[in-house]
């Protein structure tokens, strides 16, 4: 059954946030970073449950519940004795999770005047996911597009501009932020440089920027993956003892494992377990620190990073790319409540051709992340004389990714590492903390 509300885990988890900080610079257009109220009531709300609006929950019927599927010939392949199951999120046009809160944050904005919303997208996957979600609510769409990423991947921007959106690639000169970035080494771009452009490109009236993953509300509005997932279990007898998710800024990952943490604080299970890419690993060799959110310098939240400065090597995951965490989700870690992995995407692509072929589901670049790491966790509990129950999310298909798989067939394909002098680069150029600020709508 799709879920009626969202879950808010915070009241359960006995968690305060740190608060956002106000940055040094502001965008063109303060106007455009503002958030509808309606989104930030729910952000601070200490209600259990945030009933999903109507005309959204009709929008999620159209493909939820999505389904979750025991793994057998996987397990069979790897030779584990522990059970692996996936919740599949491809199920949909965007072909992702991304919809889920797409969906909700094009209704509010709508809701609340807005008339275009302007986004940053790495792999594509958050710029189709509002394209379409616009395309439903009557909004106007534009997304900047990490360029190395619209290159690799032609045919994501091809479906945003189907659906209506205008597909820029970043940098561009048609944004300050672009423009100093092109002027230096970052021709081929990052998330933070197309978030960036995205905040600074909100000059026109009642035009918005839209944050996909890293809000506290976005990892809210993904909570039905978790709802539906432990519900499934149930009817299949399972209680799952351990669940991964790939990690890209959080959404993917705190939509999974949030609704599991009302277990974890009772009885100590399941370990959540966080994946990320060996090429930007936020986790595993980040700092907890404030960080500018984007390029633009506009605001900070306290979060696992990088450095916003931080620009990974090139790799073939382009949703892992964000340089920071979610809040959330860096709080959880900080207090234990999550553990982290970093792989390479040789070893991670070639687990995911392998899941492909015995599954007939393709994993999008970032799921495979998490498909490698249950497979890994599998292998642990053998080792370890168990037989746990392995869920992971498979957030999105792989079929418009087909030029990273062929460059894994080929040998073409090589490990990206970041490297530790540029690492240290950026985490040198930390922010300092000013005053608080929170820009606020009414609707």
């Amino acid at each position: 059954m799709v879920p009626e509300a969202w879950y808010n885990a915070l009241p359960d988890l006995g968690l305060s946030l740190p608060p956002d900080i106000g940055g040094q610079r502001r965008p063109a257009r303060a106007e455009g970073m503002q958030v509808p109220a309606s989104l930030l009531r729910q952000e601070m709300s200490a209600n259990r449950w945030i009933p999903i609006p109507e005309p959204v929950r009709e929008q999620y019927l159209g493909w939820r519940p999505t389904p979750l599927r025991r793994a057998a010939a996987f397990e069979r392949s790897i030779g584990t004795k522990s059970r692996i199951y996936y919740k599949y999120e491809g199920g949909n046009l965007s072909g992702s999770h991304k919809l889920n809160t797409a969906l909700a944050q094009a209704y509010y904005y709508k809701k609340a005047g807005a008339r275009c919303l302007t986004v940053g997208t790495g792999a594509g996957q958050w710029g189709t996911a509002v394209a379409a979600a616009c395309s439903v609510f009557g909004l106007e769409c534009r997304v900047y597009m990490v360029r190395s990423s619209a290159e690799a991947k032609p045919y994501r921007p091809a479906l945003m501009r189907m659906l209506g959106a205008e597909v820029i690639s970043s940098p561009s000169p048609r944004t300050g932020a672009g423009r100093a970035a092109a002027d230096g080494d970052d021709q081929g771009g990052s998330l933070a440089i197309a978030l960036a452009e995205a905040v600074e490109d909100t000059t026109e009236p009642h035009t918005h920027f839209c944050a996909g993953s890293a809000e506290t509300y976005s990892l809210l509005h993904q909570t039905v993956i978790g709802l539906e997932a432990i519900e499934q279990l149930t009817a299949a007898g399972e209680h799952a003892d351990v669940v991964v998710a790939s990690l890209g800024a959080g959404s993917n990952l705190g939509g999974l494992v949030l609704p599991f943490l009302s277990d974890l604080v009772e009885d100590g299970r399941p370990r959540c377990v966080s994946v990320e890419s060996t090429a930007c690993p936020k986790l595993t060799r980040g700092r907890y620190a404030y960080d500018y959110v984007d390029a633009s310098g506009s605001i900070m939240q306290k979060m696992f990073t990088l450095g916003s400065t931080f620009v990974p090597p090139d790799m073939h995951a382009g949703g892992l790319r964000y340089h920071g965490t979610a809040k959330l989700v860096s709080a959880l870690y900080d207090q234990g409540l999550l553990e982290a992995r970093a792989y390479g995407q040789r070893s991670v692509f070639a687990t995911a051709a392998e899941f492909a072929r015995c599954e007939g589901v393709l994993p999008a670049p970032e799921s495979a992340h998490a498909v490698h790491a249950a497979a890994m966790e599998a292998r642990r509990a053998d080792g370890e004389g168990r037989e746990d129950c392995v869920v992971l999310g498979l957030s999105g298909h792989g079929l418009l990714d087909l030029a990273a798989y062929d460059s894994f067939s080929s040998g073409a394909m090589m490990d990206a590492v970041a490297d530790d002098a540029a690492i240290e680069r950026a985490l040198d150029r930390l922010p300092s903390r000013p005053g608080a600020r929170r820009s606020v709508t009414v609707d």
